[in-house]
């Protein structure tokens, strides 16, 4: 079987060679960079991803998976090359470059996220250097924190291409999903281009209506965590999925997909009102989470919070676009001081926000401090010793921003619980 390519060391390259070496096929990863390919090598990866460095240190010890820089080796052998850069940045200049090592019967699967009207014009380029490489679009939809899961188990194979024999390629080559049971629907270039972009923004809205109507929940004595949960009982219309008040839309590829899309529509003067609606939510999701703290610790300034979780979501380190981080930043800009904890995203954050203490458990966080704040959905934060926890904090206030503590149980024993859109 000829080996499959995968261009890119970062969060997708890394994943989508993994994942494909997984099959029992094999995968090489290429990179002008070696300290990273050395690194990806011994299983070291800079990001924390569930499952992921087992799954790399399995293939490279079987020898399906092999890391390298040299492209003028290894590129002329493959029949699929997916470009799978985490940023858009140069990809035309890439694709043809590596077009130009390709055989003719090769295929060029474009995974990294890009504007729509990407895939047609590096098609149109590599047709005016007479390369006669298939060039297809595949978005990917891979989640922070479960990306193993996302591609072993996918809701859907999306293609961007009018080639059926492309299709049929495909097909075999993701065999054991679609053995599975996973649909792959094919369609144009600019419409898989634009499927990642919508779904980005579907979900966006989703997150933005469910912490909307969390605020009207407190003010009728609804809670919002039951309303989530009868809404997304209708799985035909809604569905459960990001029905959960308190969350943010963040991520490495979030903002990115959602300001690509909106710019899409400014090009076209085209008026995206849910869009931009569900945007300035999930902006303004951080301030009323800073009211809620303010009110249970007023006055802000000389007070001292602990943060529970720094990461934007759980089971990753990524930071960006975490609402943590940003109500660290507002209580520190109030006058309050500021520890956190996280169990993987600490050297992510430190090098986002110097001033906060950093400590290494829960516990520590909380010692004397006047408030402790859930800022991220650690599960283990359900299992913390909080009678313990009561003894330490200098007041008994927890604000539960993801909604993720037991709220009677710990109203019970005498803590203040203030939770998202909850009695």
């Amino acid at each position: 079987m000829l080996p499959i390519g995968v261009y890119g060391s970062g969060f997708l390259g890394t994943v989508i060679s993994a994942c494909l070496s997984d099959f029992g096929t094999p995968v090489f990863c290429c990179d002008q960079d070696s300290e990273r390919m050395l690194a990806r090598a011994r299983g070291e990866i800079p990001f924390h991803e569930k499952d992921l460095q087992e799954v790399i240190r399995r293939n490279v010890r079987v020898g399906r998976l092999v890391y390298s820089t040299d492209l003028q080796k290894l590129v002329p052998n493959a029949q699929f090359l997916f470009l799978a850069q985490d940023s858009p940045a140069e990809i035309d200049e890439l694709a043809v470059s590596v077009a130009k090592l390709m055989t003719k019967e090769a295929m060029l699967i474009l995974a990294t996220p890009v504007p729509v009207g990407t895939a047609s014009r590096i098609e149109r380029k590599l047709k005016d250097q007479k390369l006669r490489v298939t060039v297809i679009s595949q978005p990917t939809f891979l989640t922070d924190g479960c990306a193993v899961e996302d591609f072993n188990w996918p809701e859907r194979i999306i293609l961007g291409t009018s080639s059926e024999a492309a299709v049929k390629a495909m097909k075999q080559l993701y065999r054991p999903l679609v053995m599975r049971g996973v649909p792959v629907a094919s369609m144009s270039f600019e419409s898989a281009e634009l499927v990642r972009q919508a779904t980005t923004a579907f979900l966006a809205a989703k997150i933005s209506f469910i912490n909307e109507l969390a605020g009207l929940c407190e003010k009728v004595k609804a809670d919002a965590m039951d309303v989530a949960m009868g809404m997304g009982l209708d799985k035909k219309k809604i569905g459960p999925r990001c029905l959960q008040p308190g969350a943010v839309f963040a991520g490495p590829f979030a903002e990115g997909d959602l300001e690509a899309l909106a710019e899409l529509a400014r090009q076209n003067s085209v008026s995206l009102k849910i869009l931009e609606a569900a945007r300035e939510v999930n902006r303004t999701v951080a301030d009323s989470l800073m009211d809620k703290i303010a009110r249970a610790v007023d006055p802000v300034a000389g007070k001292e919070v602990g943060m529970l979780g720094l990461a934007f979501k759980p089971n990753t380190n990524s930071v960006i676009g975490s609402s943590s981080l940003s109500l660290a930043r507002s209580l520190l800009s109030k006058g309050a001081k500021v520890r956190a904890y996280d169990p993987v995203a600490i050297p992510q954050a430190k090098a986002e926000l110097e001033a906060v203490r950093y400590c290494d458990s829960a516990y520590a966080v909380a010692e004397g401090v006047d408030a402790l704040v859930v800022g991220t959905g650690w599960p283990e934060f359900r299992d913390l010793d909080f009678a313990r926890i009561k003894r330490l904090l200098k007041k008994p206030i927890i604000v539960d921003t993801k909604n993720l503590l037991d709220g009677p149980s710990l109203r019970q024993m005498g803590f203040q619980y203030i939770g998202v859109g909850r009695r």
